[in-house]
């Protein structure tokens, strides 16, 4: 990234996306040495002088109430943390929040992955006391700051969906041909089709490896090498990474969308989907699944897993 662009981008977005006012606290649980912490824990609020609270430990410990005991000592407005970390504070129950009152805040969010539904209501119900606007951020390293999502108080919310791109942001969805599709209720290959401040100009050492990974699969087109969903309202809905696609029976399945049905079930805390040879289909799908509340019944809760994904 060059320093002026980035700066520009991560300043403007902090700005309209989260909302901090002159005396707000705003908390973003990330890792400093990750883009989210460079660009949201330091340069975007520092830039817009907002009060930034750096946090260094896990929410589990000494118990799972931590994250709310800081949000309520500290009286966070707006608060910034990954679906991750969300499902595994669900897996503890709700007995660890209701210590908390959690008024302060104003504006939470989510960030790293898409955000599954189960995990977004739980958020929305139990965090934001349906009363906080989710902001589902998608963005990338490459990107430099927040591309799409929902802006607070302006945007129409659905649950998993990230939203509206950032004004200024032009992303669309092509079609294996390259072409794009134009429209609502449509699927296809995320790209971007107009440069913005925090492009990224480059990779480290190695240009052309940067030309060839983002820049040469369609032409005149940044990829994000992501798959995505536009709605029937124009919401985006980030299915995930292009290259992570089960391909059983000729048909193309995203394991984002495969987990996300696997963690509806009232079992499940967390789970991933890999692909594996079979003889008929071309490939199967295996999935590695955490549970809660398990008993030794292990074929109920596979059969209520499959049934889950078969309904979704």
């Amino acid at each position: 990234h060059t320093c002026a662009g980035y700066m520009v981008y991560v300043a403007y977005t902090f700005a309209n996306v989260f909302k901090c006012g002159n005396s707000d606290v705003f908390w973003c649980t990330a890792d400093i040495g990750w883009v989210t912490g460079h660009s949201y824990i330091v340069y975007g609020p520092l830039l817009q002088g907002a009060t930034t609270l750096m946090f260094e430990g896990v929410p589990t410990h000494p118990d799972a109430g931590r994250f709310w005991a800081v949000i309520d000592k500290h009286k966070v407005n707006q608060f910034y943390t990954a679906p991750t970390a969300i499902r595994s504070l669900m897996a503890f129950g709700d007995e660890w929040i209701k210590p908390y009152n959690l008024s302060s805040l104003k504006v939470i969010g989510s960030v790293g992955e898409p955000i599954n539904e189960e995990a977004w209501n739980w958020y929305h119900k139990n965090i934001g006391k349906e009363k906080c606007p989710i902001v589902d951020t998608w963005w990338q390293t490459e990107t430099g700051g927040i591309m799409i999502t929902s802006l607070p108080g302006i945007h129409p919310q659905r649950a998993a969906h990230a939203g509206f791109p950032i004004p200024g942001i032009q992303p669309v969805l092509l079609d294996g041909a390259g072409q794009e599709l134009q429209g609502n209720d449509v699927e296809g290959y995320l790209c971007i089709k107009f440069p913005w401040p925090s492009i990224l100009r480059t990779t480290y050492g190695d240009h052309e490896r940067c030309r060839q990974t983002y820049f040469s699969n369609y032409k005149d087109y940044y990829f994000t090498g992501d798959g995505a969903r536009r709605d029937e309202h124009g919401l985006y809905r980030i299915i995930g990474r292009v290259d992570d696609v089960i391909n059983v029976s000729g048909h193309r399945i995203g394991t984002a969308e495969v987990e996300n049905a696997i963690n509806e079930s009232e079992y499940v805390i967390e789970s991933a989907v890999v692909g594996y040879p079979h003889d008929i289909k071309g490939q199967g799908i295996y999935a590695f699944v955490i549970c809660k509340n398990i008993d030794s019944n292990h074929d109920h809760i596979r059969t209520d897993v499959q049934e889950t994904v078969s309904r979704i």
